[in-house]
């Protein structure tokens, strides 16, 4: 088989999440615009065989794991991020890590998963735009990791804060920001060449 993913992986950040915090239901909307450019980044992903690593805060549950996280955010039916969830769960492929601070670098095995699949690029998706993902993707510049960042497979509680943490992102760690309407995984893919 052809590996056709180019080093990348697609890392969706905090999307097991019932959003039942406060600024939640201010998140919904931003974070239900994402679910289709979220669902075609996966779809593109599993095509290209590139992994799907979803890396995903503990909610406060210092004791949890993958499943017990998905079962309590899937039982909060009238929670503002149900929909978001029950969309985009987890596959029993998908790779699943647990991070307790705002990086999904931060005393997480992503920084040893990552050199194991020889991964070089990242896609980063999820929410929030400009903590998480802002977080992360530092990180991950730091690291020496090529970005894209697609503007609409991010969301945040601010449309002004999260155009802000993107031009952080684009301007100061050479992230692509360009949406998936401007620029497809395939294409991505292709530049890495």
């Amino acid at each position: 088989m052809v590996d056709k993913s180019g080093g990348t992986a697609l890392v969706l950040i905090d999307m097991v999440n019932a959003l039942a915090f406060d600024g939640g239901e201010q998140l919904r909307a931003s974070a239900e615009a994402a679910i289709a450019p979220l669902l075609a980044l996966r779809d593109g992903a599993d095509a290209a065989g590139v992994p799907v690593i979803y890396v995903n805060d503990n909610n406060g549950a210092w004791h949890s794991e993958r499943s017990r996280l998905i079962e309590s955010a899937l039982a909060q039916e009238d929670a503002p991020g149900h929909r978001l969830t029950r969309a985009l769960c987890p596959r029993q492929d998908d790779y699943f890590i647990i991070k307790p601070q705002f990086s999904g670098f931060y005393a997480t095995n992503l920084p040893v998963l990552l050199p194991q699949l020889g991964v070089s690029r990242l896609v980063l998706a999820g929410i929030a735009a400009d903590i998480c993902v802002l977080f992360t993707a530092a990180d991950a510049h730091m690291r020496q990791y090529d970005l894209w960042v697609p503007a609409d497979a991010v969301a945040g509680e601010h449309g002004e804060r999260t155009r802000w943490a993107l031009e952080i992102m684009r301007n100061s760690m050479g992230a692509e920001t360009r949406p998936t309407s401007d620029l497809t995984l395939a294409e991505w893919l292709a530049r890495g060449d």
